[in-house]
């Protein structure tokens, strides 16, 4: 089974009974339970986070990768779509993480159940449990950009920075735990919910707008980019954003501001 990165609902309704097919729905559990698409497994959206101090958001490590997609059900075969409540930034950290290990077969759900609901297409409130799979995975750094990455890269002309927070946290006057605010230099801003032609359904825009957006911005599309936020939430619907529009070659940072807004040999802009 072969689906783009960003498929919408009637496209996962012509599939849905496909048996490569694994949905993974990060909504609320209470959410979850009111109502979703069939077949549709919940998976607790807190264990895209490593969980560890000082900066618990960071890409968990391989024995709890490996552990989240088996209780996903996820095989190398499977084909993963996945949605959320968040207007996409946990569907999109999602599809990063899987990214990150090599599992490129999943498609985020534009417009997530709110689009769905809107084609009259069917719920189910039973909750369905995965048949745990086998998988075994390894995260690669190519996708990841740490503090480090870019501490040897901001000096050089081979990175653009996509900072997806508030334009108020961009220029340091809103300061989110973190002991200083504004951004990494060179960085452009770009809010992660501009990428959105509406919100109700959280609709992501076309490529072509999509790439003239991110142009507009000021990041350059043939460089790395590096997109980040405040614990890379938000910078996961960036991701499938930057993809969307055609980019080649994406990464995160997943320590975001939470870790660079809180270190001393950070250098700031604001």
């Amino acid at each position: 089974m072969l689906l783009p990165l960003v498929i919408d609902p009637a496209q996962l309704f012509t599939v849905l009974k496909h048996s490569d097919l694994i949905i993974i729905d990060l909504s609320a559990q209470e959410r979850y339970l009111q109502g979703h698409i069939p077949g549709a497994i919940w998976l607790n959206a807190s264990r895209l986070l490593r969980g560890i101090a000082p900066v618990p958001n960071k890409l968990p490590d391989n024995e709890q990768l490996s552990q989240l997609f088996s209780d996903g059900g996820i095989s190398e075969n499977s084909h993963v779509v996945v949605y959320d409540d968040q207007n996409g930034a946990l569907a999109g950290r999602f599809i990063w993480t899987m990214h990150c290990v090599g599992l490129r077969n999943v498609s985020f759900l534009n417009g997530h159940l709110p689009a769905w609901i809107a084609s009259n297409l069917p719920l189910e409130q039973s909750a369905n449990t995965a048949q745990p799979s086998s998988i075994n995975v390894s995260a690669q750094p190519n996708l990841l950009a740490n503090k480090n990455y870019l501490l040897a890269h901001i000096d050089s002309a081979d990175i653009s920075i996509w900072d997806a927070r508030s334009h108020a946290e961009y220029n340091g006057e809103k300061v989110v735990n973190a002991i200083k605010g504004g951004h990494i230099p060179g960085a452009h801003w770009l809010e992660w919910t501009d990428t959105l032609t509406q919100q109700n359904p959280p609709t992501l825009a076309s490529p072509d707008v999509l790439l003239a957006m991110i142009i507009k911005a000021g990041i350059e599309p043939h460089k790395t980019v590096v997109t980040h936020c405040q614990t890379h939430r938000r910078s996961g619907l960036t991701y499938i954003a930057a993809l969307h529009a055609g980019l080649s070659d994406v990464r995160c940072y997943d320590g975001s501001w939470f870790e660079w807004g809180n270190q001393n040999d950070t250098p700031i802009e604001s």
